[in-house]
């Protein structure tokens, strides 16, 4: 069942950022309870998220924002640049302490699951329950595998970079993270386009995220985290789903779900069955 959300697109200025964002209220919700999505590199937040919030049903309000190099969140001067995860999870905090957001659930996926549990461990009082969906840093168990995946999307990004190379990059891309996806000419046109679109932000967030997993320490992150729910394709990489199982097993408060039929684009390819998922588990979170 649908909920009856109210939508407006809305703009933050920073000193340093101009943050687009759609933010969704409910109305008829009979208690406060707000959420925040974070979408994964390439694509912007309503590309990810606006099919699957109509099936949320736990929460007042959600905030849906573009990070930085994507969407239409942009540089004051439209110039790209390089940066680091940090300087992500920066404006995020600057859109939650913006709302007064002092306490809220948390979603991520993909670059949003990184960001999802950096913003955890700076703020492990505001942030409640969290979702991750095939977040980056937990891709495989082993770390030097981890870096050896992250160094072929850096190639993808730099050959993003190359005169005329855009659209040859997200290939590789996709070639690399959904390699077991089904291929539809129809759909993979889509998504080449909509990842070439800003093309250059694209390529320096695989960067910042293949430098995070060379400098931060993964147990420690782990560590702080709390009441999780992952989500895998089904039909992604085994390591993927090894890893998650070995998570799910190892620690009371870590839930693993393999969403069948689909790969790394989950949240596009079954937003519908990733947020009933989402809800039971947030009712199971309240119960508690």
């Amino acid at each position: 069942m649908k909920t009856h959300w109210q939508d407006d697109v809305l703009w933050l200025e920073t000193d340093w950022q101009r943050i687009r964002y759609r933010r969704y209220c409910n109305p008829y919700h009979p208690a406060p309870r707000r959420l925040l999505l974070v979408h994964g590199a390439g694509v912007a937040g309503d590309d990810t998220w606006g099919h699957l919030v109509p099936y949320l049903s736990h929460w007042s309000e959600v905030l849906v924002p573009d990070l930085r190099g994507m969407g239409e969140t942009c540089y004051p001067d439209g110039v790209e640049r390089p940066c680091r995860v940090e300087e992500y999870v920066d404006d995020l905090v600057a859109l939650l302490d913006h709302h007064g957001w002092w306490a809220f659930d948390l979603a991520g996926y993909s670059l949003g699951g990184l960001l999802a549990l950096l913003l955890k461990a700076r703020y492990p009082h505001r942030v409640h329950k969290q979702f991750l969906v095939e977040s980056a840093l937990l891709d495989r168990a082993d770390m030097a595998a981890v870096i050896a995946l992250r160094d072929r999307y850096s190639e993808a990004a730099q050959r993003m970079r190359e005169p005329g190379g855009a659209r040859d990059g997200v290939q590789f891309f996709l070639d690399t993270i959904s390699p077991n996806r089904i291929l539809s000419p129809r759909a993979e046109a889509t998504t080449i386009d909509r990842l070439a679109r800003r093309s250059l932000g694209f390529s320096y967030a695989l960067d910042a995220v293949s430098e995070a997993c060379r400098r931060l320490d993964r147990a420690q992150l782990l560590a702080v985290q709390k009441d999780v729910s992952s989500f895998v394709g089904g039909r992604s990489v085994e390591e993927l789903h090894r890893y998650q199982a070995a998570l799910a097993a190892s620690r009371p408060d870590w839930r693993y779900h393999c969403i069948r039929g689909c790969d790394h684009s989950l949240p596009f390819q079954k937003p519908r069955q990733v947020a009933r998922q989402m809800n039971a588990d947030m009712a199971d979170y309240l119960a508690r």
